[in-house]
């Protein structure tokens, strides 16, 4: 859940900011009804009925919708914009959008409850023939040479400043992925189009894909980094790409077990899948490095988030079939 102060730093992102104040300004008609799906502070929802809305419905569960709903009537918009405090999932409205716009990305598209959030807005509350925004994102990948990422999750956990064995952190962090941004020259390879979630026709959350990438300079690879270019109407988006002006957005460092040196005749193949468990995401990456002799294979990692946070004897006591819980001296 977000705070006000990252709020903040959304609206002030001027790249996505005025990326979506384009694609509202074209897509609304006069006496058209929007729906805002998280909408925060409701600056898209304020844009809306500026740019002629006649109906605004302002849909955010925190308390941020508060902020909302005083610049709605400082603004003059109080008789067009409607602020509910709850989850899209959980609305009914007295009629359907022309247009829905959205939000809900993490530092990536697949993030907790966005894409079952869309799909049940897009059934249930869009106008046939209504419109989305943003249309789609699209997810490049490329190895990366990231030395300071890559220490910045595993030198902690060395010998080299207590000469104390850490390796149950290390084999944890090994299966975490971190927000990172990196440059153009740091990539190892081409960028490679993982997956294109079309919020049109996409239906299940779950996400999976084989990548095979070139080597093209010799290196020292780290892992790979994961971004999106969206697209909120033809023609209008922005990018968190390497090389692209900085956006709130960063990009996705997955890191391998260790790090390989890469020669321009090797080929990599990784194998990527986000699947929605729960609340939230798991992620999980097979990486194959096969040298330019036939037959080579110089790295194999198996890593998923699955193995990316502590399990304490406790913990696994409770997720036991047998396990009774029971009330503590307090009565909790």
């Amino acid at each position: 859940m977000y705070d006000i102060a990252a709020f903040g730093r959304m609206i002030a992102d001027q790249g996505r900011m005025g990326a979506y104040s384009r694609a509202l300004q074209r897509s609304i008609a006069h006496g058209s009804t929007v729906l805002d799906i998280g909408a925060g502070t409701g600056i898209l929802s304020l844009l809306a009925c500026q740019y002629g809305a006649r109906k605004v419905y302002a849909v955010e569960p925190s308390s941020a919708i508060a902020i909302a709903e005083e610049a709605a009537r400082a603004n003059g918009f109080a008789d067009r914009m409607e602020c509910i405090q709850a989850l899209s999932t959980d609305i009914r409205l007295p009629q359907k959008a022309d247009v829905i716009i959205s939000d809900l990305r993490g530092v990536l598209p697949l993030f907790q409850q966005h894409l079952p959030s869309i799909v049940d807005a897009r059934s249930r509350l869009l106008q046939p023939g209504g419109n989305l925004i943003p249309k789609r994102d699209v997810l490049w990948a490329a190895v990366v040479e990231t030395p300071r990422s890559y220490d910045q999750l595993m030198k902690p956990w060395e010998r080299e400043r207590f000469d104390l064995n850490m390796a149950a952190a290390s084999q944890i962090v090994k299966n975490v992925w971190k927000e990172g941004r990196v440059t153009p020259d740091q990539l190892l390879t081409k960028p490679y189009r993982w997956a294109t979630i079309d919020y049109l026709t996409v239906e299940s959350p779950d996400v999976s894909g084989e990548m095979t990438f070139q080597v093209e300079r010799p290196g020292t690879g780290h892992g790979f980094v994961l971004w999106f270019d969206a697209v909120l109407e033809e023609g209008i988006g922005f990018s968190n790409a390497p090389g692209q002006p900085e956006l709130i957005y960063s990009s996705g460092f997955f890191p391998w077990s260790s790090p390989v040196t890469l020669d321009p005749a090797d080929a990599v193949s990784v194998d990527l899948r986000a699947d929605l468990v729960g609340s939230d995401y798991v992620w999980s990456w097979e990486t194959r490095v096969h040298g330019k002799d036939p037959g080579q294979l110089k790295a194999h990692f198996r890593q998923s988030t699955f193995f990316g946070a502590p399990l304490s004897p406790t913990q696994l006591r409770k997720r036991g079939g047998r396990y009774q819980p029971a009330l503590r001296e307090d009565g909790e």
